[in-house]
């Protein structure tokens, strides 16, 4: 744990983790389960975060891969198997939208961060991260895509709203292969001086095992919801 850093900084990404579990879980259809599912996976990284797992930067393959590769992998299931598409079509595609706020916060932390020196200025705002635009505007999304209320929610304007996500994943996208490539690693390529050590520490290391998974599965499922709509409408 980062023991030097003050402790605002850490309780600001506690409640923004927080605010990503509630926002997604408000889109779910079966809450119980998932909301198990997520504790545990919240549980397991903590607690290997806590031990200091991922703080072996010389480990082949590198340990942060040993977590970040099974969510990706359940990623592509939830979006190819039979399930996994029922599951992803299920979601409430109104709620999805709202996730994207918390990319607020975590762009404020990212700023706090690199102002203490862990991780570099190019993963904030002022450098390479235009992220914070996909959560000032998933507000703005949500009040002019869609009409009605909870539970009959209608989406006002598609291509608005898939134009959108794609513009937005590929902002996520941007962000996540900058902080790839500054990770204290071998096949680091940014940021030498300055690298991306943060996630490697409690509680850090749910920003890309946890949040970013969320917002990056959100999309995917938002995505695959309107272009199966258009499909069927053309049909």
């Amino acid at each position: 744990m980062l023991t030097d850093l003050p402790n605002y900084i850490v309780i600001i990404f506690l409640l923004t983790v927080a605010l990503t579990f509630y926002l997604f879980i408000l889109s779910v259809k079966n809450r119980a389960a998932t909301s198990l599912v997520l504790l545990l996976w919240l549980a397991l990284t903590g607690f290997l975060a806590l031990k200091g797992v991922f703080q072996n930067t010389s480990a082949v393959p590198p340990r942060l891969a040993l977590v970040m590769v099974p969510a990706l992998l359940l990623i592509i299931l939830l979006m190819v198997t039979k399930k996994g598409r029922s599951f992803s079509d299920s979601l409430d595609l109104r709620k999805l939208t709202l996730v994207h706020i918390v990319r607020i916060p975590v762009e404020v932390i990212l700023y706090l961060l690199a102002t203490h020196k862990l991780i570099p200025g190019l993963m904030t705002f002022a450098g390479r991260n235009f992220d914070i635009i996909s959560g000032i505007t998933a507000p703005i999304i949500y009040f002019t895509c869609f009409t009605g209320g909870d539970g009959n929610s209608r989406v006002r304007n598609r291509t608005l709203l898939l134009a959108w996500n794609f513009i937005c994943l590929a902002l996520l996208l941007n962000i996540i292969i900058n902080a790839v490539l500054s990770l204290p690693f071998p096949f680091q390529q940014f940021a030498f001086d300055q690298p991306n050590t943060a996630v490697l520490y409690f509680p850090f290391t749910w920003l890309p095992v946890f949040i970013v998974v969320i917002v990056l599965y959100s999309h995917l499922a938002a995505i695959r919801q309107l272009l199966k709509t258009r499909s069927t409408n053309a049909g």
